[in-house]
């Protein structure tokens, strides 16, 4: 693996197609991390309650920029979260109106704050046609949540299950194929755009399944914090998603999918999945892609592919990475408990300019 390239690296500020910043406290106390390095980011709507209604979407986005540092334009891109309830009007009345990008479809209890989600398929097809004609696309957390499917098998079962039927019954239907683990879905994505070509399905990839594999969790005895959904794989899924995102094709971009929750949460005797990791993100993929020799293809990766997908415009401002080894913060403090960094403590070869 190369690590001999260039000493400093400038993109355009990047944007991250999938995060969770929560609500109150845990908003002020995570939103620094994420837009410090982003000029936009997708926000996940599994809040309680969930995101259901343009109204509900508007507030939150208030509460967003409400809380942003003096001076930032980072800017929240919001979505709406489907049940097997939602009404198509709300839905294209939310895009119409320019306040819902997307709309996130949860499988029911397939992850955090998921129960509300939709149970069939079937019981959103009025609201997937209306999406296909108003060009809204579909963010999908990938995973059946069928319990007699082994957890490190559910993406690839979701594949096979729902996938092929859901984007064949509704054929000019854009989707997004969100935090891939597997080298099945890194090959699904880039063989159906290769078959159907418009790049009509893309995939998002976080650094954590760039760095670790389903052994790190357990590597010197349970490490809760490394457990998040969908869960970590075997090695050879990790090095596919390492050459699907160096790869340079424009189907797969940048999505954190970072999920913060409270230290004591995380250890508790039932902790929760996800893994906070925005502010260390950058560091994280660009040595990713160094270690990969793919360093000039990190801000395709990371500043184009995402807004072309969504047919945005990319961010014009730059963002300047250094090859310098830097100490990754510990924990964020939230009120009197914390929340643990992705990679806290430990040294990483590259770093955002300050």
């Amino acid at each position: 693996m190369s690590t001999t390239g260039p000493d400093s690296l400038v993109i355009r500020k990047p944007d991250d197609w999938h995060v969770h910043l929560r609500d109150g406290d845990m908003l002020r106390a995570v939103l620094p991390g994420t837009e410090a390095h982003f000029g936009r980011a997708i926000i996940m709507p599994n809040l309680v309650p969930p995101i259901t209604t343009v109204a509900a979407a508007q507030a939150y986005r208030d509460r967003i920029l409400a809380a942003r540092a003096p001076g930032s334009d980072f800017q929240p891109l919001m979505t709406a979260y489907l049940t097997d309830g939602t009404d198509p009007d709300e839905i294209a009345r939310g895009h119409a109106e320019s306040v819902w990008v997307a709309a996130k479809l949860y499988p029911a209890g397939a992850t955090t704050n998921a129960h509300h989600g939709v149970t069939d398929l079937a019981k959103i097809r009025t609201v997937l046609e209306r999406m296909e004609k108003i060009g809204m696309p579909l963010l999908v957390h990938g995973e059946t949540t069928d319990q007699s499917v082994d957890i490190f098998d559910r993406e690839a079962v979701f594949i096979e299950r729902h996938l092929h039927t859901l984007l064949r019954e509704h054929p000019g239907l854009r989707v997004v194929f969100e935090h891939i683990t597997t080298q099945e879905a890194a090959d699904f994505v880039s063989g159906f755009n290769a078959q159907n070509p418009g790049g009509r399905v893309g995939a998002t990839i976080t650094p954590h399944h760039l760095m670790i594999n389903r052994s790190s969790i357990f590597q010197g005895g349970i490490r809760p914090h490394l457990y998040c959904l969908p869960i970590a794989k075997r090695e050879k899924h990790r090095l596919a998603l390492r050459k699907a995102a160096t790869s340079g094709d424009a189907c797969f971009f940048l999505g954190t999918d970072t999920a913060p929750h409270m230290a004591h949460l995380k250890e508790a005797a039932c902790g929760c999945a996800g893994i906070f990791c925005a502010a260390v993100a950058m560091a994280c993929y660009a040595q990713v892609f160094d270690e990969e020799g793919a360093l000039d293809r990190l801000n395709n990766f990371a500043s184009l592919n995402g807004p072309r997908f969504y047919g945005l415009p990319v961010n014009t401002t730059m963002l300047t990475l250094m090859r310098r080894e830097s100490v990754v913060q510990e924990s964020v403090t939230v009120g009197a408990d914390k929340v643990l960094v992705f990679r806290g403590g430990d040294t990483l070869g590259w770093s955002v300019e300050s």
